[in-house]
């Protein structure tokens, strides 16, 4: 197992890590819209863009990148929000398409509208 860690993404907050590898994968732990060098951008597109680009420093730390990307979770805090979230994800994920849940969650930390979590091959 290896713990991966990178200033071009936020510090963990916790005991956790950024992300470990283990067995062939990358386990990122979840990521909020927060910019590396602190505070969350306005809007949900701007939001899901900062998440997303958190996700691909770490896993470009790693070795990796959004295209080795097998699955993904993605928390919105409103589901009305859901229709932004997934155009700005498709968008940039493209033709790519790891396996992916949403869930509703009405109270992510620091008043974020959108964290997602991701699981990459190494």
């Amino acid at each position: 197992m290896k713990f991966i860690a990178t200033e071009n993404a936020p510090a963990a907050g916790g005991h956790y890590s950024q992300a470990v590898a283990a067995n062939g994968f990358l386990f990122v732990a979840g990521q909020l819209p927060i910019k590396p060098g602190g505070g969350i951008p306005d809007g949900i597109e701007a939001q899901t863009r900062q998440a997303i680009a958190n996700v691909a420093a770490i896993l470009k730390a790693a070795g990796s990148d959004l295209s080795r990307v097998v699955s993904a979770t993605v928390y919105v805090s409103n589901i009305d929000l859901w229709p932004d979230v997934n155009r700005v994800y498709a968008e940039v994920f493209g033709s790519h398409r790891p396996a992916r849940t949403v869930a509703v969650s009405p109270q992510l930390h620091h008043g974020a509208l959108v964290e997602v979590q991701m699981i990459a091959l190494a």
